[in-house]
């Protein structure tokens, strides 16, 4: 890779309602995770607010939440509540390029899903029923995370499996 500051930063949404977890079904025809459930999300794109005013003279303030809740309305038709961190994972994309995801959780706030086409399917599950879904990797411990923050437990108790 030439430039090793690179990184494309998506961002994710964990969106809880009713006790229930949306997973959508990724198309076929992605270059990452085809086929595979997740949740909605996507890039930061250089339009979520080049074009908008900057917050202060150099800078643009919340141009991930802005991001993010464009990827929710357009992938899935979704208005959520506050968008609240859960963690960051680095990984190497298909095509070489270094990525970096910034997964958030929150509450279902309007709207009927309607999937555009990166999404082939969707489901409102529980955690138990979650279990049964080939879904990306280590967004399972994620929302056991976001399962026991939503239940006040402390979510840092689910252990990854470290690579060797």
């Amino acid at each position: 890779m030439e430039d090793k500051n690179l990184h494309r930063i998506s961002s994710t949404a964990i969106i809880r309602k009713e006790g229930k977890y949306l997973l959508v079904q990724r198309s076929l025809k992605k270059k990452s995770f085809p086929g595979k459930w997740a949740v909605p999300g996507g890039k930061l794109e250089f339009e979520d607010y080049s074009n908008l005013p900057k917050t202060t003279a150099d800078h643009w303030y919340f141009v991930v939440d802005r991001s993010l809740r464009r990827e929710i309305k357009e992938e899935v038709n979704l208005e959520v509540g506050d968008l609240h961190y859960l963690l960051d994972l680095a990984f190497m994309q298909p095509d070489g390029v270094p990525g970096l995801i910034l997964s958030f959780y929150a509450k279902y706030e309007s709207g009927e899903v309607r999937l555009d086409e990166d999404n082939v399917n969707y489901a409102w599950v529980t955690l138990e029923e979650a279990k049964k879904y080939d879904m990306v990797e280590g967004l399972l411990e994620e929302i056991e995370m976001t399962d026991r923050i939503f239940k006040g437990e402390d979510p840092r108790k689910i252990e990854y499996k470290k690579s060797k």
